[in-house]
């Protein structure tokens, strides 16, 4: 299953192919994403929304394709010969927080706002992005193709979202990779690497001259971690930062310890491969250090690119995210960008603007069809 040339519309569509309206567009888009957020779909549990997306593009004359909970399409004229652009956001959603005073299910309208869980963190980005798929669906004068992928298990970076299906995808020139940002251009975002690490010693009798403490075996490495300053700066982020915030050593106050567990978290910039900074490490500190993944890698996509440069025409500023989304896990230049704001990620009585979803529909045609 690739992204490839879809079958033939389906009769009764609600939506006809090519429609220009972009307030028939938004119309549809809030609609869904209320659908959506009336759905849990915790991190390995989206299959209703997958269900509701699915549905959604079916209705509107769209052959879809699904892996798991991640649905993707291609458009109507797809051309092999052609370079494919991914449009993808996902449809899971963290657990609501203690601090919410509304039902978060219930999708409701207040002064411009839309209220439920994951109404910012993707919803709007994703139903925005499917909007823009529809938009250029059966265009057939197209330089690119275009696979809209909406996928799951974002929120925990599982292996059964993005990047379980990429091989199904085919070849990819670049991606837009819908995350609340304000709609402005996140060229660039921090890896990340958890290393648990263990220095070890000699358990012995605290009272006698007796072993070899390991707390005190691991302090020179916990102090190259805090000032070791890597080479190489990120023009977007600057240093790779990596800070140790738990450590675990000895069981009895009478005994020395044998062994001091310390965990370091690196958040690793677009300077470095995730595997560059391992072996730097390793090179320096005498403890085991042992990475949990390095799966999640940082991203950049060069200011020179066309979908940058058409954002920038467009008065939209550049800048790298310090969240971390499925651009980790993408091997090809990405672009973060989408309605809403980060800061409302995961907060408490979550929401977006609806017009934030109609003036994100707006910008990404119009970057994409400067270059399109």
């Amino acid at each position: 299953m690739k992204c490839s040339n879809p079958a033939t519309s389906l009769k009764n569509t609600i939506f006809t192919p090519g429609m220009t309206d972009i307030d028939t567009l938004s119309r549809q888009a809030v609609d869904l994403l209320k659908r959506l957020i009336a759905t849990p779909s915790f991190s390995k549990e989206e299959e209703g929304t997958a269900a509701h997306i699915e549905k959604f593009l079916l209705e509107q004359g769209v052959n879809t394709q699904r892996k798991g909970n991640n649905i993707w399409a291609s458009n109507l004229h797809f051309d092999p010969a052609k370079p494919t652009i991914l449009l993808n956001s996902h449809h899971d959603t963290v657990r609501p927080n203690s601090g919410y005073t509304r039902d978060p299910f219930d999708a409701k309208t207040e002064d411009g706002k839309l209220f439920g869980l994951g109404s910012n963190d993707a919803g709007g980005c994703l139903v925005s992005l499917l909007a823009v798929f529809l938009y250029f669906y059966d265009k057939s004068d197209l330089k690119y193709n275009f696979c809209m992928a909406a996928t799951a298990e974002e929120e925990i970076s599982g292996l059964n979202g993005i990047e379980s299906i990429l091989q199904e995808l085919g070849e990819l020139d670049f991606a837009i990779v819908g995350e609340p940002t304000g709609m402005q251009l996140a060229i660039a975002e921090r890896g990340l690497m958890v290393l648990d690490c263990v220095a070890l010693g000699k358990a012995g009798h605290a009272g006698r001259d007796e072993g070899s403490n390991a707390i005190y075996n691991a302090l020179p490495d916990i102090e190259w971690f805090r000032t070791f300053k890597f080479p190489k700066e990120s023009e977007a982020f600057g240093p790779v930062k990596m800070s140790v915030t738990i450590i675990n050593a000895g069981s009895q106050h009478n005994v020395v310890p044998a062994t001091c567990t310390f965990t370091v978290d690196v958040r690793v910039t677009d300077a470095y491969q995730n595997e560059e900074v391992l072996e730097i490490i390793r090179k320096h500190v005498s403890c085991d250090v042992n990475p949990r993944s390095i799966r999640l890698k940082p991203s950049k996509i060069d200011k020179d690119h066309p979908i940058v440069k058409a954002g920038i025409a467009l008065g939209r500023t550049t800048y790298g995210s310090p969240t971390t989304s499925d651009q980790a896990l993408l091997t090809i230049p990405s672009l973060k960008i989408g309605p809403g704001d980060s800061a409302r990620s995961h907060m408490a009585d979550e929401f977006i603007y609806i017009n934030e979803i109609r003036e994100g529909i707006e910008l990404y045609i119009k970057m994409l069809e400067s270059i399109v």
